[in-house]
């Protein structure tokens, strides 16, 4: 139907920058620091180098992603959720061009600072893409349709690893293609996105635009009867909603501190879980056991895409809290076991095969609920107001945690060996019991419903119905 395509076009077209990122998560070229290095210096990288350089050119883009959450309120609410993932994408499409220049240029430095400009689009396509996302889709679907953010991020890892492959682009001469591929959902996300309706929460709620609010509406619903609804509901809203939240209140209002410390809790307990080294450096931990490792690294990104669809047919029937508790406690099972089997690898070496299916297990475990809901969960936490000030918040503790352990599990793990994998299990135990004691359920719920449980009796000022621009 009209009403369905609307939406799904929105929708696809927002999630074709989640593809983009995916792409180009750990698709860096190790051969070619080495070659740069040689060319320069007539030798070798020494080891303790490339290595330093590799967990470098993996982790710069979760640094450059932690740089661009902050700007993520700013242009969220200044030029709306949609035209901020249009103006944004320009930042996808200049990385992408600095690491295919990197090899004119014999410069792993400029690939390094192409994966500094394609986090920054990173940093804020991750935040602004669950926002708009959200505040389109109706309440039954929300959820749902906010996962298809990690399947379109769990597409673009599988793509850009097939894609990577000796038999494929990765080789010496067609590696700077390989990386230039994202340019293609860059050029369609112009094509599409511009079309598509603009966050009616936004243009009625920040805004106070009424009339547009309800032809976004009405394009994105089709039922005039749905659309009055919900036109009722954001009004009801507004009439118990501040109307402007600053970067300071959002930190010192008592009614945010516990949806704070919530998504505090799920995001880090999600990104220092273990998922984060295991996708980055799958292909490194297979090759200490198996001399074919590269399809076992493709293996670990399929099942990342099967689970991620796994949980969009879950995610509105299981709701948040059961995917979120199963998903922590699975993770810390996995991260013991991964443990056990590095410790005994060399006693009983067929125990390898063990080895894949607890990493093939991990991955399953976090796709199928802590990895698409700690990117979305802020949003439903949060009311209007102070919603892009908690996607801001989400993207630097998703980001800074992917950043901190793609850069510090090489040397921890060379260091503590498997044992490092303990740590991982600790601190998904810890978002176990947070999620357990504090998370309520969001599905099913409006916004303004989960707000209200948030709402302490501090004295805030409400929006006056009578004076409010939306309503005369």
């Amino acid at each position: 139907t009209p009403r369905t395509a609307a939406l799904l076009s929105s929708i696809l077209a927002a999630v074709l920058g989640s593809l983009q990122v995916g792409y180009h998560t750990g698709n860096v070229i190790e051969e070619f620091f080495n070659a740069t290095w040689k060319a320069r210096h007539n030798e070798s990288m020494p080891n303790d180098t490339l290595t330093m350089l590799w967990s470098l050119s993996v982790s710069i883009k979760d640094f450059g992603a932690l740089l661009g959450s902050l700007g993520v309120k700013y242009l969220a609410d200044a030029h709306g959720r949609r035209n901020s993932i249009l103006m944004v994408n320009i930042l996808s499409v200049a990385g992408a061009a600095l690491m295919l220049l990197s090899k004119a240029a014999e410069s792993f430095e400029v690939l390094i600072m192409g994966r500094l400009v394609f986090g920054v689009f990173c940093g804020l396509v991750f935040s602004l893409n669950p926002l708009y996302i959200q505040e389109v889709s109706p309440t039954n679907l929300r959820g749902a349709f906010a996962t298809l953010n990690q399947v379109a991020f769990a597409s673009g890892i599988l793509v850009g690893m097939v894609a990577g492959q000796e038999t494929a682009l990765g080789t010496p001469h067609q590696w700077d293609l390989m990386l230039s591929l994202s340019l293609i959902p860059a050029a369609l996300q112009y094509l599409v996105l511009p079309f598509c309706p603009e966050s009616p929460r936004y243009l009625l709620l920040t805004r106070g635009q009424e009339a547009r609010a309800e032809s976004a509406l009405l394009r994105l619903r089709g039922d005039p009867d749905m659309v009055e609804a919900e036109l009722r509901e954001m009004k009801e809203e507004a009439t118990h909603t501040q109307a402007g939240i600053s970067i300071q209140q959002f930190f010192s209002h008592a009614r945010y501190r516990k949806p704070m410390f919530l998504v505090l809790v799920v995001s880090l307990g999600s990104q220092l879980s273990g998922f984060n080294a295991v996708i980055n450096y799958s292909t490194k931990i297979f090759q200490e056991t198996f001399s074919e490792a590269k399809y076992l690294t493709l293996g670990v990104a399929a099942m990342n895409v099967i689970f991620t669809l796994v949980a969009f047919f879950l995610m509105e029937k299981a709701g948040r809290r059961k995917l979120l508790l199963t998903g922590f406690l699975s993770i810390a099972v996995c991260n013991l076991l991964m443990t056990v089997v590095d410790a005994t690898l060399t006693v009983a070496p067929d125990i390898r095969y063990l080895q894949v299916i607890v990493v093939f297990c991990l991955i399953s475990s976090y796709e199928l609920g802590p990895g698409p809901i700690s990117w979305f969960i802020a949003a439903e936490l949060f009311d209007q107001p102070s919603r892009p000030v908690a996607m801001a918040f989400t993207s630097m503790l998703n980001w800074g945690g992917k950043f901190v352990l793609a850069f510090i599990y090489p040397p921890l793990q060379l260091l503590w060996h498997g044992s490092v994998y303990l740590v991982f299990m600790a601190m998904a135990l810890v978002a176990f019991g947070v999620t357990w004691y504090r998370m309520p359920e969001t599905k099913g719920r409006s916004f303004d419903d989960i707000a209200e449980e948030f709402r302490g009796a501090e004295g805030i000022l409400l929006r006056n119905k009578s004076d409010f621009n939306t309503f005369n």
